[in-house]
């Protein structure tokens, strides 16, 4: 049985206003058997292509390797536009080493709530997924459920938007409560590619411009939110 660490601690600043949330890395970001073109960094699977869809949308011209620098890109891009990275699973163990969310077993979440109280400016969560088993929305939604908190929907259409309300943190001097908006963005995966060519939309602006693909689909998506 191999334990799967996550390996990076939540990357949050003091103003950080939106959290994304995803499960962890593939197990060779724990054994550090990087790929050439890995990042050393959260979400720095050259498989996974959520940098790809920010270095579209930003024209940032983004290093995709094992470098120093390609971690420090990712950070400034990061720290400028106030985005964090927390995922939620704090390790599990598996039978087979891959990067399966459907292999995880005993799962330890992280804290997520808990960061989101000592961190009182974010006010976004967006997932890298939807609410499919194992993934990040559903692992959310059952560590609410620890504390007598659920998703409110918002919005149904794709990436749906739901909402939630946490007490304040104990930072707070006057008790208040907060909203927190949640965005379940598609996956970055290419699991994900069959739903997409699924969607009315997807459908829709495919007949429009044959070239149209769902990267572009990611990157119209994703631009909204970062």
């Amino acid at each position: 049985m191999f334990l799967h660490k996550h390996p990076y601690p939540p990357f949050i600043k003091e103003d950080t206003t939106k959290l994304i949330v995803g499960t962890l890395p593939p197990p060779r970001f724990s054994t550090g058997d990087l790929l050439e073109k890995d990042v050393d960094f959260c979400y720095g699977s050259y498989y996974n292509s959520l940098w790809l869809f920010i270095d579209k949308i930003h024209n940032l011209n983004l290093r995709f390797d094992n470098s120093e620098e390609a971690v420090q890109q990712r950070k400034a891009f990061l720290i400028k536009h106030q985005i964090g990275v927390c995922d939620i699973v704090a390790s599990c163990e598996r039978e087979k080493i891959d990067a399966s969310d459907l292999g995880m077993k005993n799962i330890k979440l992280r804290n997520v709530l808990g960061y989101l109280q000592q961190y009182p400016n974010i006010d976004t969560i967006l997932f890298t997924g939807g609410n499919s088993k194992n993934g990040p929305e559903y692992f959310f939604r059952k560590h609410l459920k620890a504390y007598g908190l659920k998703l409110k929907l918002v919005c149904n259409e794709v990436p749906r938007i739901h909402s939630f309300v946490i007490p304040s943190g104990a930072r707070e001097s006057v008790e208040t409560n907060r909203i927190i908006k949640t965005v379940s963005l598609t996956s970055g995966s290419g699991a994900a590619n069959i739903s997409i060519s699924r969607l009315p939309l997807y459908k829709q602006l495919k007949a429009k411009n044959p070239d149209f693909n769902t990267f572009d689909f990611r990157v119209m998506q994703y631009r909204e939110f970062f």
